[in-house]
C-alpha cells in the first residue's frame, strides 16, 4: 500500500468515526425526544427559533442545516402543532417566534439533549471536551459544503436573520 494509500484510508476513518458518532447521538436523542413528543430536527427548529427570535425561514434553514424547501416544511408543522408562530416581516420576510408551548417543549427537550450528551461525552474529561471542540471547529469550515446552499450560516449577517 502506498503512503498516499494509507493516509487516505486514515482520513476516511476518520471520517467515517466522526459520522457514526453524529449518527449514534442522532438515533439517541431522537428517540429520548420521542418519548416527550417531539423530534430532533423539530426540537432543533425550536432552538434555533428560540435563541434567534424573529428570524427569517431562511436563516432559520441554515442555522439547522436544511434546505430552505426543508425547514419551510417543519416550521409549518410547528406551526399545525401550537409551537411556532409566524408574523409578517419586512417586504417579504416572515419572521418565527415560539409560542408558551414551544418554548415548554424547547425546555424540555433541551433537558433531554443535555441528558443525552452528558452521558455520551461523559468518558472524557473538560480539557478532552475542549480540545474535541476545537478540533472539530477547525475542520471543514474552508470550502462551500460545510452547509446547505452552499454557506454558512456561521457567516450569515446578522441583518439578513
Amino acid at each position: 500500500m502506498r503512503a498516499a494509500d494509507s493516509e487516505l484510508g486514515t482520513l476516511q476513518q476518520l471520517g467515517r468515526a466522526v459520522k457514526a458518532a453524529q449518527y449514534r447521538h442522532h438515533r439517541w436523542a431522537d428517540r429520548e425526544l420521542g418519548a416527550i413528543g417531539t423530534t430532533l430536527p423539530q426540537w432543533d427548529a425550536l432552538r434555533a427559533i428560540a435563541r434567534h427570535p424573529g428570524s427569517s425561514a431562511h436563516w432559520l434553514a441554515g442555522e439547522t442545516f436544511m434546505s430552505d424547501q426543508a425547514f419551510g416544511t417543519l416550521a409549518s408543522r410547528l406551526v399545525d402543532q401550537g409551537l411556532v408562530v409566524r408574523t409578517p416581516g419586512h417586504g417579504r420576510r416572515v419572521e418565527h417566534d415560539l409560542t408558551e408551548a414551544g418554548r415548554a417543549m424547547y425546555e424540555a427537550g433541551s433537558r433531554v439533549a443535555d441528558a443525552v450528551l452528558t452521558e455520551s461525552f461523559g468518558d472524557l474529561d473538560d480539557a478532552e471536551r475542549a480540545t474535541l471542540l476545537a478540533l472539530l471547529s477547525r475542520i471543514g469550515n474552508g470550502g462551500p459544503a460545510h452547509a446547505p446552499g452552499g454557506g454558512s450560516a456561521s457567516n450569515s449577517t446578522r441583518s439578513a436573520r
